[in-house]
C-alpha cells in the first residue's frame, strides 16, 4: 500500500475528531481550489475550462500552465488540488514508436513536454486528473499507450470524428456499465461532440476502456482499478463545450471538482498531522 494511502487512514480518526469537536477547526475562511490546466488560453481555440467549472463552484480558480516555463508550471501545480490535460493539437507520433507518421499531425514539441511532466508529477501527487480530447491522447501514450495517427487513412470509420462546423459534429457512445464515467453520468448511452482525427489505437498499461463508438473506436478510458487508484478520467470529447443539459457534460465537472476539494481536504489534513 502507498505511503500515502496509509496517511489517509490515519487522517480519517483524525477528521472524526474535527467533525466531533468543530470548535478544534480554525474559523478562518477556506482556501479556494486551484486547478491547473495544461493549456487553456486563449479560449477561443482551447476551450472555455474555467467557465465550465465555475458553473459548478464560482469558487474555483483556474490557472493556466501553458504560458510560462516549464519549472514555473511544475511549481505552480503544487498549489493545484486537480489537473486538467486539455484539447489542442497531435502529440509527437515519436513518443509512441510512429515517428515515420508525424507528416500527418500538427505538433507543438513543448506541449508534449509540458504535459509529460505534469503527468508524472500529478500521478507522485495522487492528485485527480481529468483528460480532455489530447488529454486522454497523451495520458495514453504516458502509459505505453499508442495513437492512430490520423482516423482517416489509419481507421475503418464511418463516423465524422472532424468536421468543420465543429459545433455541430456529434456522434453516439456506449458506456461499459461498471464503469466510473457510467456512476458519473448514469447513462449507458448518448451523444457527444467530437472534433479531432487521432484516437487511441493500443491502450496503455493498467488503463481500462470505458466508452466506445458504434464502430469500437475508444472514446474515455480510466485506471483498470480504478478503486485503488487516485482519480483519472479521460474523455476523447469536449464536456466544456457542450450544452450543460447533457449527462456527458456538466456531470463530469461536478465528479471533477468534488474530487479534487477532497484531494485539498486530505492534503491539509495531512499538512498538519
Amino acid at each position: 500500500m502507498k505511503i500515502r494511502n496509509l496517511l489517509k487512514l490515519l487522517v480519517l480518526p483524525v477528521l472524526a475528531l474535527l467533525i466531533t469537536f468543530p470548535s478544534c477547526v480554525n474559523d478562518r475562511e477556506p482556501e479556494p481550489i486551484v486547478i491547473g490546466i495544461s493549456k487553456a488560453l486563449p479560449a477561443k481555440y482551447y476551450g472555455n475550462y474555467a467557465k465550465w467549472l465555475n458553473r459548478v463552484d464560482t469558487g474555483i480558480i483556474s490557472v493556466d500552465l501553458y504560458h510560462i516555463p516549464l519549472d514555473s508550471a511544475l511549481l505552480l501545480l503544487d498549489g493545484c488540488s486537480g489537473l486538467i490535460l486539455s484539447g489542442g493539437p497531435d502529440v509527437f507520433p515519436g513518443r509512441y514508436d510512429q515517428a515515420k507518421d508525424t507528416i500527418k499531425c500538427d505538433i507543438d514539441y513543448y506541449r508534449d513536454t509540458l504535459e509529460w511532466a505534469l503527468i508524472r508529477k500529478a500521478k507522485e501527487m495522487e492528485m485527480p486528473i481529468l483528460g480532455v480530447c489530447r488529454g486522454l491522447q497523451i495520458f495514453n501514450i504516458y502509459h505505453g499507450g499508442s495513437l492512430y495517427p490520423d482516423i482517416p487513412t489509419d481507421f475503418d470509420s464511418t463516423i465524422m470524428h472532424r468536421c468543420k462546423d465543429k459545433n455541430n459534429c456529434n456522434h453516439a457512445i456506449r458506456v461499459l456499465k461498471n464503469s466510473s464515467l457510467f456512476k458519473i453520468t448514469g447513462e449507458r448511452t448518448g451523444t457527444v461532440n467530437s472534433n479531432h482525427h487521432q484516437g487511441i489505437h493500443r491502450l496503455g498499461k493498467g488503463l481500462s476502456a470505458i466508452a466506445r463508438t458504434d464502430e469500437g473506436l475508444i472514446e474515455s478510458i480510466e485506471y483498470e482499478s480504478p478503486e485503488d487508484m487516485p482519480f483519472f478520467l479521460g474523455v476523447q470529447w469536449h464536456p466544456e463545450r457542450m450544452d450543460t443539459l447533457n449527462p456527458f457534460s456538466m456531470p463530469i465537472a461536478r465528479e471533477f471538482i468534488h474530487e479534487a476539494k477532497s484531494y485539498k481536504e486530505r492534503e491539509q489534513l495531512i499538512s498538519h498531522l
